[in-house]
């Protein structure tokens, strides 16, 4: 039996007896159901190990989820996997060691500069998958984009004559956003590679793509950014597509940009989203204010 078909399985039993046993209202079971078919669909088949439920965490932050959110999904996942362990069907718990998030407001993790250039020019452009990689990340951070988001893009939601790409976030909304020198390159660079692929394959029109033509996953990004991040000497676990996604809008307001304009480049529905990159690094705090404090020289 395949790993997808035995974890549905295992998902499907651990539904009884969380009917049956413990007695969970209809709508409570409905909510784990969710829960656990998505964290299914995440794995697609892949044997799940402790990397991979952090990886799927990431995503659950990637998209913006209440920290109150994905702890709910990481109990039910937890409660899946010790449920799997107890009735055999597994011999070990990959969430054992993994703390449920905390559900406060903790500053976002973010690169420096020196950090992220160096992530994002890591990838050798001298092959067809360094390209691809190089297009990828130059794009995630140049945008500050989720990478749900990026996945998603077809060729013709960019236009790299304008230098500007169209954005579906959540809720289906949608919004333009610029495209820097360096992401029009990295772009422009993989296109010609892309065409021949998906030519080739006859797999619709995603701009970024698995050698085979298939459109990316999330994993795959993330496998991206990780290994991007260990070439270059930064620990893989400090690194996601989500903490790229911080560290550009870190940086543009660290750069002077105001809040209402990456309010509007990262698509956050109220401002207050944003206002937790006013939190900037103290070294940053101490240059601004002896430039700007009249008692400060």
């Amino acid at each position: 039996m395949s790993t997808e078909a035995s974890l549905a399985s295992g998902v499907d039993e651990y539904l009884v007896s969380l009917r049956v046993e413990r007695g969970l209202a209809a709508n409570t079971l409905k909510a784990y159901q969710r829960d656990l078919t998505q964290y299914l669909d995440f794995l697609d088949g892949s044997e799940p190990d402790e990397d991979l439920v952090e990886t799927f965490i990431s995503a659950l932050r990637d998209d913006g989820l209440a920290p109150s959110t994905i702890a709910r999904k990481m109990a039910s996942i937890k409660g899946l996997h010790r449920f799997l362990v107890a009735e055999q069907y597994r011999d070990a718990d990959p969430t054992l060691l993994l703390d449920s998030p905390k559900q406060g407001d903790p500053l976002p993790k973010a690169l420096t500069v020196e950090q992220a250039i160096a992530l994002v020019e890591a990838p050798e452009i001298r092959t067809l998958k360094g390209r691809r990689d190089r297009a990828v990340l130059e794009f995630l951070y140049g945008t500050g984009s989720r990478v749900s988001e990026a996945v998603a893009l077809d060729l013709t939601d960019v236009d790299i004559e304008d230098r500007v790409a169209i954005l579906t976030g959540k809720g289906s909304k949608q919004r333009l956003v610029p495209l820097g020198n360096k992401a029009v390159e990295a772009v422009r660079g993989w296109l010609p590679d892309r065409s021949e692929i998906v030519s080739r394959q006859q797999r619709g029109d995603p701009l970024f793509t698995s050698v085979r033509g298939r459109r990316l996953s999330r994993q795959a990004v993330f496998n991206i950014v990780r290994e991007a991040a260990v070439s270059v000497g930064i620990p893989e676990k400090m690194v996601s597509p989500h903490v790229l996604r911080h560290s550009a809008a870190t940086h543009m307001v660290e750069g002077g940009a105001d809040l209402r304009t990456v309010q509007e480049l990262l698509g956050h529905a109220t401002i207050s989203t944003t206002q937790v990159y006013t939190r900037v690094s103290s070294t940053h705090l101490v240059e601004i204010y002896l430039e700007a404090h009249p008692r400060s020289r």
